[in-house]
Formats: structure tokens, sequence, C-alpha cells
């Protein structure tokens, strides 16, 4: 079972960045389809953006269009969530996904499209 692991979440201020990092654990024989969701206190996790195999095609929820970046690592199944000008409202646990992707067009967006999933990293924007 290949597990994801993130990294990169911390304690910043309103208009900062922060870079999160996720990567599987073991080598697997599969190239992963990945994305990015977060969970904020209270609320259902949610979809923040999502990455083909080869990193050609991505996708964003409106929410963070334009403030976030999703990139694929040099390293296979790596991938990575640039975060600028974040703001209180960006506050969540945010959790790494990834599924065998068999086309390099496949992208997913929702949560049960996913088979494996990281533990999660929090991010806390401070006003």
């Amino acid at each position: 079972q290949v597990q994801l692991v993130e990294s990169g979440g911390g304690l910043v201020q309103a208009g900062g960045s922060l870079r999160l990092s996720c990567a599987a654990s073991e080598r697997t024989a599969s190239r992963l389809a990945m994305g990015w969701f977060r969970q904020a206190p209270g609320k259902e996790r949610e979809f923040v953006a999502a990455i083909n195999w080869s990193g050609g095609s991505t996708r964003y929820a409106d929410s963070v269009k334009g403030r976030f970046t999703v990139t694929r690592g040099n390293a296979e199944n790596t991938m990575y969530l640039q975060m600028n000008n974040l703001a209180p409202e960006d506050t969540a646990v945010y959790y790494c996904a990834g599924r065998p992707a068999y086309l390099n067009s496949d992208i997913y967006l929702t949560e049960g499209q996913y088979n494996y999933w990281g533990q999660g990293t929090q991010v806390t924007v401070s006003s």
C-alpha cells in the first residue's frame, strides 16, 4: 500500500507564503495523478488543486486560483503546493492524495477518486 507523506505546513501571517511537499513513501510501479485537499475546523474536506502525472495539466478550486500553484517534483510521485498571499480562511489541515493514472490526461477532482492519502499537515494563517 502506497503511503503519502506531506511536509511544509506551519504558522504564517496573512499575506505570507508557504510551500507544501508530498512524496510517496515507497517506490511504486504506478505513475500517480495527485491532488491537494484541505479541511478546516467544523467543515468538510474540500478540493484545492490537482495535477496529472506528467505535470502538464492542473486544476484549482476557485478560492485558490491565482494564489496557489501545484507542480510535480523531479522525483517520481512527488508534488508541491506553493501558496502565496495566504488568508485566514486558508487555515486548515492540508492533505495530499494520489491514485494510479492510466492516461497522461487523467486528473481527478473529487475525494472518492483517490486511493492513497497522507496524514495531513496543518496550515495556520493569522490575521
